[in-house]
């Protein structure tokens, strides 16, 4: 479960997002960019990442408030799941990243698998919609929502991309050192699941 620090750091982001959206009054205006302000220093202070690059990129941030949307997708091959392993970090994911606009959900997801690890797929089955801030994921500053996609393999080859440094599939029983901030070990487990049983309906939250 998240974090209250955490929680309250992100409503009090929203609000002061929000509040900027609309307000044309400068003493609103002040008021709404010290609350920015204020929740950068508050996951600062519990994280490793620097105060002034959040407020960056709280500041980057316009329009109402809502959830950033990851997509992530699961590709079975042989009874081993394809992942990738991360150049920021050396840990190993599943292939996928942030929804991007004009595509819909399963349209990035096929773009990620095939950017990240060379492999053409087909989105088949939507298998989960998470809310990143209950699974027990590492503290984000972003309010997140997280699409898991069982894909079909049809094509393509095994390459890297500038994000990843290598790419294979892996046994349920053989998975490599997880980036936990991408994804977690009952969520793999979770993915099997559903790879092994075709017709379990999609978990949410």
């Amino acid at each position: 479960m998240q974090s209250k620090w955490l929680e309250w750091a992100q409503k009090i982001q929203a609000t002061a997002q929000n509040g900027l959206t609309y307000t044309k009054n400068v003493f609103d205006i002040e008021r709404y960019q010290f609350l920015q302000e204020l929740a950068a220093e508050i996951i600062a202070n519990h994280t490793n990442v620097e105060q002034g690059y959040l407020q960056d990129l709280f500041a980057q941030e316009t329009g109402y408030a809502t959830p950033k949307v990851d997509v992530r997708g699961a590709v079975f091959q042989d009874n081993k799941i394809l992942l990738v392993k991360e150049r920021s970090d050396g840990c190993w994911t599943l292939p996928g990243g942030w929804a991007d606009v004009g595509e819909s959900p399963s349209e990035s997801v096929v773009k990620e698998i095939l950017e990240e690890s060379g492999y053409h797929t087909k989105a088949t089955k939507l298998i989960a919609v998470y809310d990143r801030d209950k699974q027990g994921h590492p503290p984000h500053p972003n309010y997140i929502y997280k699409l898991f996609f069982q894909c079909e393999l049809v094509g393509g080859s095994a390459s890297t991309s500038i994000e990843t440094e290598d790419v294979g599939f892996f046994a349920e029983d053989n998975i490599p050192h997880l980036s936990l901030g991408r994804i977690l070990p009952n969520q793999i487990n979770k993915l099997f699941e559903h790879y092994r049983n075709p017709n379990l309906a999609a978990d949410f939250d």
